[in-house]
């Protein structure tokens, strides 16, 4: 089996047409011949009866048995006719089975020898008769001559027209020759057609052997089931030829029966037209598909200087992006303790100053003062908010407003105990954390920044509340918004709120905006305790 696989493919196309064309000139070959035998032999019978009938009608031939004169006399006839129907001999006998006439005339007097004379002599009948004689085998047409004599007719002798076996054969061999040379022509044409057919399908199959091509479809297969990465390939008229299970999968395509699919069908957000007309690759572009952010991979097919196809690889960047969010506000919470420590050291280097100024006075004051605003943060903090997360979160962002000189105050109202848990760490981080620096932002510019963060759990929704006394939100980009990539920061920004309001709807929530316009803009989100569903 091994041995078969070493053998080109053109080798074997070469060997099997030839082999098949060979077996179809023999066998045609082999058929003509025996139907040519048996068709030349029946002819060569009934000529030989033909042309003795015909001789045996002949008033010459019955004038010069009645005279005694027949070798003289018919042998230029039977000569002529001998001749013309390529009959080895025409022998004339008597009633005594004399022979009057022999193509060997030493014979011509003799008595016959041949035991099939009696046939036509006695019963007066036209017979074919196959004897074996010195020369090879003969085919005898024997026909009596039969004299009319008015009151009664008489057989006087025979005529018998001879074949040699060997002159039909010679015949028929000379027929089938032309057809053999005619057939190995044909086998010439059939190699130089499967030489030709060899080449184009190595050309078609870029000069790989069939087990070859077997083995890479193995071995692609296997590949696509272990590949973790999405992966479609489509033609140039964008049908679908190819798509994995890890593809099906992160789509959230049911259907098995994809290829030969038009792509757009499925996936409208892809713009896969651009690069089978452009032929450009497209390069980690990021697209939303069903909630959930991908990151694709485009590169067209080449072949022959056109765009044959494209094939496309993706990867599922919502757990990444989560991950990345998260590191993102743990990194702001670090620095938001990294703030409150520096502001302490500040408060600290301040009533150090104070002491060694002797001014007691004052920094009893600022104790004091220090106390009451750090007992009350405490208080609400640690006595309201039962939920460490959401301490942590907020103890980060105190520190970084008070960095930033923005006067952020905790609802005295806020109360909340442990997060359910289907509310996980990061979650809490991504919408409390966004919705606070988004308000950071908002007051930056103005003269009195003020942000207020509050925070409930009466009833059966969790509610947080933002609220900054920013420059608003006109109203006609409150629909975009939450739209992934917009911001009005600048680029590569316009994450945060889609992913609180992304992270807001998987946990079954609402979030709203209420804005006055040079006044305030306060963010709502509700969370529902219990996860339905």
């Amino acid at each position: 089996m091994n041995k078969m696989k070493n053998i080109p493919l053109q080798t074997k196309i070469l060997g099997l047409i030839s082999a098949l064309i060979l077996f179809i000139v023999i066998l045609l070959a082999g058929i003509f011949a025996y139907l040519e035998s048996v068709d030349t032999r029946d002819q060569v019978e009934q000529l030989a009866l033909q042309s003795a009938k015909t001789i045996s009608l002949l008033p010459e031939l019955r004038e010069a048995i009645e005279e005694n004169d027949a070798d003289s006399r018919f042998r230029p006839i039977a000569e002529q006719i001998k001749d013309q129907v390529n009959a080895a001999d025409i022998v004339i006998e008597d009633r005594e089975r004399i022979i009057y006439s022999h193509v060997n005339p030493s014979l011509v007097g003799q008595e016959s020898i041949d035991p099939i004379s009696y046939r036509a002599l006695i019963f007066g009948g036209s017979n074919n008769f196959e004897v074996e004689r010195e020369q090879g085998t003969v085919i005898i047409g024997k026909v009596p001559i039969i004299a009319d004599y008015g009151e009664y007719t008489q057989i006087i002798g025979t005529v018998s027209v001879e074949f040699l076996e060997r002159d039909i054969y010679q015949s028929i061999y000379e027929r089938i020759r032309v057809i053999m040379i005619a057939s190995l022509i044909v086998l010439l044409v059939g190699i130089l057609g499967g030489i030709f057919l060899a080449k184009s399908i190595r050309k078609d199959t870029l000069g790989l052997e069939p087990h070859e091509i077997a083995a890479l479809y193995r071995e692609r297969n296997a590949i696509l089931l272990s590949v973790k990465e999405g992966i479609i390939a489509i033609d140039e008229n964008g049908w679908i030829t190819l798509i994995n299970h890890s593809a099906k999968s992160m789509l959230d395509f049911d259907e098995d029966n994809l290829i030969g699919q038009p792509l757009n069908q499925f996936l409208q957000q892809i713009q896969i037209d651009d690069v089978l007309q452009t032929g450009k690759s497209v390069n980690n572009a990021e697209v939303l598909i069903n909630e959930k952010i991908f990151i694709f991979n485009i590169i067209p097919i080449i072949e022959n200087g056109q765009v044959a196809g494209v094939v496309s690889s993706f990867r599922d960047k919502t757990e990444l992006k989560n991950l990345m969010n998260t590191i993102t506000e743990v990194r702001e919470y670090s620095e938001g303790l990294r703030a409150q420590t520096h502001e302490y050291a500040n408060k600290l280097f301040l009533l150090s100053g104070l002491l060694q100024l002797e001014r007691y006075q004052d920094a009893f004051e600022f104790i004091q003062k220090e106390s009451v605003t750090h007992k009350h943060q405490n208080q609400i903090l640690f006595n309201q908010i039962h939920d460490a997360n959401v301490q942590a979160i907020l103890l980060g962002k105190i520190g970084k407003a008070s960095e930033k000189k923005i006067h952020f105050e905790v609802d005295p109202d806020s109360y909340v105990d442990p997060l359910p848990s289907h509310i996980e760490a990061a979650d809490a981080v991504v919408i409390i954390g966004n919705l606070i620096d988004n308000a950071f932002d908002a007051v930056e510019q103005q003269q009195e920044k003020k942000v207020a963060f509050s925070i409930t759990d009466f009833g059966n929704d969790i509610i947080i509340e933002v609220t900054d006394n920013g420059k608003g939100i006109p109203n006609d980009k409150l629909d975009a918004l939450f739209t992934m990539g917009y911001s009005s920061k600048g680029e590569n920004r316009g994450f945060g709120l889609f992913n609180v309001k992304r992270i807001v709807e998987s946990l079954g929530g609402t979030i709203e905006v209420s804005t006055e316009q040079e006044s305030r803009t306060i963010f709502t989100v509700y969370l529902p305790k219990k996860m339905m569903g």
